[in-house]
């Protein structure tokens, strides 16, 4: 495939111990190394794409990790390092008392050619949002996004790099931006602050954002839509469904909210009473779910896809692809909506109630306590063991204000989130009553959507009174 790859790979090999670094320069297909993990008391190992390998029977010692880190650049907030004037990060792994016992090598590279899928949708000026699941490629996207618009397009484009993820370490960018302008971010938690800096201080005509992660990124990424500035970003999620069902990020495709309509309204669009509807005009135009380096799905009009999904109606989306020689094949696809048989709330077909009860899995939540509410409703639980393998995951407002990684990856693939004020069992009790109904399996169903609306908005402080009616 015509592509080049600066993988700059002796830049990070260097910063490793010797007895490390020569058996991986042994390595036929060193080239295509990912990772080198270097945990205290454990044997070295590294990451290729399709195998795993330890490199030394020695152990690696507080002499190995103590010799990487005085070779790379300067851990921030966010425990990532850098090499400077290259691609890679370095992650650390603390004990208690903040001392490195860990690291995660990752090389970084520069793919060239795949923004080809996507050129047209970022030069025609509209604000772009990318999808996908970690590592498929969205931060190598976003930044030969950057490079094209400031080079061949010749716009003022200015990349907000939180970690310097996309420009790498060190205070000179590097070159796969092309001329685009880099503004580092101090921590995260800052990063909303630094987008409208951009806009207000340096006058861009494109902001590029990658990771939006919280409501205050999302608000932020909608003062810059209005003022005309195109966006392009990412955002964690696989699809454009896992976005829309995000409560903290369905903003970006404006956003849902229940609406009642009338008996002869409900009645002429063969729909319940209680639908959902987008709430606002979205603040990215277009939506690119990206399935592997050189495979994309393109919605070009957010506005309509989102309302064919919330419709529970097929959805209308472009499959795009590179082959070998570079060229760009498109095909027209028509996807069916995930909403119209619940696989985002119930991840397989619904449950007859008493026999197959919901899995929840519980983050800050008093297990103990929820049994016993449960039992006392005589509601049968399940609880799994790993979040991916749960219909639901519950935790609490204050675990769910930090949004700790574990909150970010539920929500990336699509996981409903169901958030309590507290431990209070009478929340638990309110929490149960609306996921689990008491008749049919049509009732079943409402109850469901009710849910699916609940989660735009998702503590029960302002519906207290609301749920007491019920």
């Amino acid at each position: 495939m015509p592509k080049i790859i600066a993988a700059e790979l002796d830049a990070l090999l260097d910063v490793l111990p010797s007895h490390i670094r020569e058996p991986v320069y042994q390595q036929s297909d060193r080239s295509e190394l990912l990772e080198v993990i270097l945990d205290l008391g454990r044997p070295p190992e590294v990451r290729f794409p399709l195998r795993e390998l330890i490199l030394d029977s020695k152990e690696v010692d507080r002499a190995d990790i103590d010799y990487v880190v005085s070779r790379v650049g300067e851990f921030t907030g966010d425990n990532r390092a850098g090499i400077e004037r290259t691609l890679h990060r370095i992650s650390a792994v603390r004990n208690r008392n903040g001392r490195i016992i860990g690291l995660t090598c990752r090389v970084g590279r520069a793919v060239f050619g795949t923004v080809k899928m996507i050129q047209d949708l970022v030069e025609s000026g509209k604000s772009v949002l990318l999808l996908g699941r970690p590592g498929v490629g969205k931060t190598t996207m976003l930044r030969e996004v950057a490079r094209v618009l400031a080079d061949d397009s010749k716009k003022r484009v200015i990349v907000i790099d939180t970690s310097n993820e996309i420009a790498g370490d060190g205070d000179i960018p590097h070159p796969a931006i092309g001329h685009a302008r880099r503004m580092q971010v101090a921590t995260p938690a800052m990063q909303h602050a630094v987008m409208i800096e951009a806009v207000e201080n340096h006058m861009p005509e494109v902001i590029i954002i990658d990771e939006i992660g919280t409501e205050l990124e999302a608000q932020a990424a909608r003062t810059i839509a209005e003022r005309g500035v195109q966006l392009i970003g990412t955002a964690h999620g696989n699809t454009l469904e896992n976005l829309i069902m995000n409560p903290t990020l369905s903003d970006l495709v404006g956003g849902i909210q229940t609406v009642t309509l009338g008996d002869e309204e409900a009645r002429r669009r063969h729909t319940q009473k209680s639908i959902l509807e987008r709430k606002a005009p979205p603040t990215f135009d277009v939506v690119v779910e990206i399935m592997g380096y050189y495979k994309v799905t393109v919605h070009p009009n957010v506005i309509d896809a989102v309302d064919a999904v919330l419709h529970q109606q097929p959805v209308q989306a472009e499959l795009r692809s590179m082959d070998e020689q570079g060229e760009i094949k498109r095909e027209e696809i028509i996807a069916p909506s995930m909403l119209g048989n619940n696989q985002k709330l119930v991840l397989s077909e619904p449950k007859e109630l008493g026999k197959q009860p919901l899995r929840f899995y519980l983050f800050g939540i008093n297990r103990s306590r929820l049994e016993q509410v449960a039992r006392q409703g005589q509601q049968k639980l399940e609880f799994a063991a790993d979040f991916r393998q749960a219909d639901l995951f519950l935790t609490t407002r204050s675990y769910y204000r930090r949004k700790p990684q574990r909150i970010r990856d539920a929500e990336a693939l699509g996981i409903p989130i169901y958030v309590l004020k507290s431990n209070d069992a009478a929340q638990m009790r309110r929490c149960l009553d609306t996921v689990y109904p008491v008749s049919s399996h049509s009732s079943y169903v409402h109850h469901l959507q009710h849910l699916l609306a609940e989660q735009h908005n998702l503590d029960f402080d302002n519906r207290t009174q609301r749920n007491e009616g019920r």
